[in-house]
């Protein structure tokens, strides 16, 4: 169609392409912020009972109030605070608001944990009503209450701004990337693809993968929960993507015009090799992202929805558009007329000799560089995988400014108590209510436990006041009890009191910040066994469909995870560890994200993938023509060096943009996957790769008997393409060996 009917398919295409972007117009808008919870979740669970039976919540907002003069419970100020706190519970989608002034009288030589060191501050704790989106614009709603209110000067934290304060930076972050990342794609295009002709083909390409995803993530969001931070990966990938698969088809069509073709058959022949390449390409990759799915965790499925999505867009994109576009204008895209040696063209005599080099000595290159990268992936090993705080924010945010008040100008650290739900303790069940708050109350950091009957701190016990009246609902729907603990929410003591307060009786349901930190990190770590094995079943399953080989295969899969352990140690010896955090701008807080090492697994996973096929199509097309190794080694690195390394290369740029980010997860997502790229291309497929498989010889391409007879009959044949021309003696060669194959 393309070259029959070129016209027709391009008026088809400019079309279809404001009919996306209609489509895909206002997808923000149907994003979410949320996602970070899973929904069958105790923690979850618990915090449903809280809101529909008792109306409360965990504390999810909070306010930092400072006195411009005297103590916060001053007569004039006590007046003013409870004043604001009128105001603020009369905001829809505020359940209620603790505070120094509501808690009720304390014993004169008690501290109120909601009261400063210097007594010049107050905390406000919100419960917001609905899901972390409706939460979300709760928050927005709050943003009149900062500032100057009155006799105090006030700023807001607490998760629900900060989750609100991350999306609005990642937003303005996103457009300041795409800012960069721009200008230096188009130089970077310019100087790939040696022609403006030629370097707006990805960029066509880019387009349509980029507002197909849109479109497709616009859908998906009125069914499912889809996370506004998928769009980071939409545009990172799509503009990548496009590089990748529209530089493979034009480099085999300028081969193929080097050799001689005309315009019409080059354009068949690099869709009958590339175009297949690219389409088994971006099949592997998008089954990578599928294994996100595994997890119950709607932000990581957002980024299967968004990457299978824009991974798919581009592959069938990438050979309808750019045939169409080689077909229309190939005749003016310049070819690579200088055939250098090893069958390579033009400046790809650089990686064929390089190849060589490898191939002269493979012992010294897999010791060194397999020692160098197991040295660099050592730091893993002490990952400790937690969830974000307001640390992911710039220091001089809100909310991150009210957070550090919280961690330095007051006694405690937590004002997110740890809610316990205890169906079967009536509300005035005095008896049981007191022994339960005791056990309670015997654990290692519990500071107070409050309920219908007061609160019981260390030797201390408060009759209740019209505050305690909130753990009251009917007199069958239980009761339940506010943990305060002096340890932050995401330390492994929190953690551990969260377990210990289960074990004391299976029939509680837990919920609060650490306890949603907890069943998050276990949700997420027990599904790991399976995404990696679906990962690592479906490539080997494809790479022996496209090689015929079990060799080669468990190769690209072991070399894979060697090179992202090596970046995944890098990462956690800067942003766990905080080795040159200082110099790149963020806060250690001794934690990985639990959600970021998986999901730039499943990405740079799919890309490394890619990576391999490009490269593997070459040798094996190479090797069923000639059957020596070596040669067939030196023959698809000299073809596919210079694809692979400027692809990376330009996709490395776009995900070093991203890096930029205010937002510490989006900022270790960009220079993760950076990393990761740049070591695959020019690590990984430059050097162990040749190594190794010159190491195995033909042992590359063996397989067990029945494997190879059922490869031979249902494989996948890069080198046998539908014969266009009777005098292209190499499409015959090809085609007579696989019928003796057969045979």
């Amino acid at each position: 169609m393309a070259t029959r009917r070129s016209r027709l398919a391009i008026g088809i295409v400019i079309v279809a392409v404001p009919l996306l972007a209609i489509g895909g117009a206002g997808v923000k808008q149907r994003l979410s912020v949320g996602g970070f919870v899973d929904p069958s979740a105790e923690s979850t669970l618990a915090a449903e009972r809280l809101e529909a039976i008792f109306g409360t919540a965990s504390p999810n907002y909070v306010l930092v109030a400072t006195a411009v003069d005297g103590d916060v419970l001053d007569s004039a100020n006590t007046a003013a605070g409870r004043g604001m706190v009128e105001k603020l519970e009369a905001i829809p989608g505020v359940l209620d608001v603790v505070s120094p002034w509501t808690l009720g009288e304390l014993p004169e030589d008690t501290r109120n944990p909601l009261r400063s060191r210097q007594g010049n501050k107050a905390v406000l704790a919100l419960r917001l009503a609905g899901d972390e989106d409706d939460q979300r614009h709760t928050a927005e709603a709050l943003v009149d209450s900062t500032g100057r209110q009155g006799r105090f000067e006030v700023v807001a934290t607490g998760p629900a701004e900060v989750s609100r304060q991350a999306a609005e930076q990642a937003e303005r972050d996103l457009v300041k990337a795409e800012l960069i990342a721009a200008p230096l794609t188009l130089i970077g295009l310019l100087l790939v693809f040696r022609g403006w002709r030629a370097a707006l083909i990805p960029l066509s390409v880019a387009i349509f993968a980029v507002l197909g995803t849109f479109c497709a993530l616009s859908i998906i969001a009125s069914v499912a929960t889809v996370s506004i931070f998928a769009l980071n990966l939409t545009t990172a990938l799509g503009l990548g993507l496009a590089v990748d698969y529209s530089l493979l088809l034009v480099a085999r069509f300028r081969e193929e015009r080097a050799a001689g073709h005309d315009v019409d058959h080059a354009v068949r022949r690099s869709v009958q090799t590339a175009g297949r390449t690219v389409m088994f390409s971006a099949a592997t990759v998008a089954l990578s992202m599928l294994a996100l799915l595994v997890f119950p965790v709607a932000y990581l499925r957002s980024f299967a929805y968004a990457g299978v999505a824009v991974v798919l867009i581009a592959g069938a994109a990438a050979v309808i558009v750019v045939p169409l576009l080689l077909a229309r204008f190939g005749h003016r895209i310049g070819t690579d007329a200088t055939v250098g040696t090893a069958g390579t063209v033009g400046g790809d005599v650089f990686w064929a000799r390089q190849a060589n080099r490898v191939m002269r000595h493979p012992w010294i290159w897999v010791i060194g560089l397999g020692a160098i990268l197991i040295g660099i992936g050592l730091p893993f090993r002490q990952v400790d995988p937690g969830r974000i705080d307001d640390r992911v924010l710039p220091e001089a945010a809100s909310a991150r400014v009210g957070a550090d008040s919280l961690r330095h100008d007051f006694y405690l650290v937590d004002f997110n108590p740890i809610s316990v739900v205890a169906p079967w303790i009536g509300p005035d069940d005095v008896t049981a209510i007191t022994e339960f708050e005791v056990r309670i109350l015997e654990l290692p950091n519990v500071y107070r436990v409050d309920s219908t009957q007061g609160f019981l701190g260390t030797g201390l016990s408060v009759a209740p006041t019209d505050y305690n009246e909130r753990f009251r609902a009917g007199p069958q729907d239980g009761t339940w009890f506010d943990v305060t603990t002096w340890r932050n929410p995401d330390t492994h003591e929190a953690e551990e009191l969260v377990q210990r307060i289960r074990e004391l009786d299976t029939r509680v349901q837990v919920t609060g910040t650490t306890a949603v930190v907890t069943d998050t990190v276990e949700a997420v770590r027990s599904r790991i066994p399976l995404a990696l094995a679906i990962v690592a079943v479906t490539t080997l399953v494809l790479l022996f469909l496209m090689t015929g080989s079990v060799v080669v295969p468990l190769k690209a899969v072991v070399l894979n995870l060697l090179s992202l352990t090596a970046t995944f140690g890098a990462l956690v010896w800067v942003f766990q560890e905080g080795h040159l955090a200082g110099w790149l701008g963020v806060t250690a807080t001794g934690r990985i994200d639990v959600f970021t090492p998986i999901l730039m697994f499943c990405v740079a996973f799919g890309l490394s993938m890619d990576y391999e096929v490009f490269l593997l199509a070459r040798i094996k097309e190479a090797y069923d023509l000639t059957g020596d190794n070596v040669a067939s080694v030196a023959e698809g690195i000299g073809r596919t060096g210079r694809v692979v390394t400027a692809a990376a290369t330009l996709l490395a740029v776009v995900f070093g943009a991203i890096a930029t980010s205010n937002v510490t997860i989006v900022r270790m997502f960009g220079l993760g996957l950076a990393l990761a790229v740049l070591m695959d291309a020019f690590v990984i497929r430059a050097t162990l790769v040749p190594a190794l498989m010159r190491l195995a010889g033909r042992a590359n391409w063996w397989a067990p008997r029945p494997l190879r007879r059922w490869h031979l009959r249902w494989g996948i044949w890069e080198s046998d393409p539908i014969e266009i021309d009777p005098t292209d003696r190499r499409a015959s060669t090809t085609h007579d060996l696989h019928e003796g194959n057969l045979s």
